[in-house]
């Protein structure tokens, strides 16, 4: 059976369409929060990181850091290139700090990924 192309063009338009409307465009934020690793945000239910030294030693031991926003809300660093990469070398230099940061906010069945723009203490 032949598709005629102006019904297979369509058809396409149409998928693609219906793609570029689901794909999630992330929402703009800023925050104060903390940098640390990941195991301890999510096991120690700190406020805060125990110290500078420990959250570099946990991030240099392959250890993800994320960011503790003020009201326990933890956002995974995400890349948005493809393929991506781990944030742990931008974040380093923050670990066990207090920091302002500003990105995109992807929020996907209560997880938070944040695409960093910028990150200062």
């Amino acid at each position: 059976m032949k598709i005629p192309t102006r019904k297979l063009l369509a058809g396409t338009f149409a998928a693609l369409t219906c793609f570029a409307m689901a794909a999630d465009r992330g929402t703009d934020i800023t925050f104060t929060g903390w940098v640390l690793d990941s195991a301890c945000a999510y096991t120690k239910g700190l406020d805060k990181p125990i110290g500078v030294a420990c959250a570099k030693a946990c991030a240099k031991n392959g250890s993800p850091l994320v960011l503790l926003r003020d009201d326990g809300t933890i956002f995974m660093p995400i890349d948005d290139k493809t393929p991506s990469a781990s944030q742990n070398a931008r974040l380093l230099p923050f670990a066990g700090k207090r920091v302002t940061v500003t990105g995109k906010d992807y929020v996907r069945n209560g997880s938070h990924g944040l695409v960093i723009d910028k990150i200062s203490k």
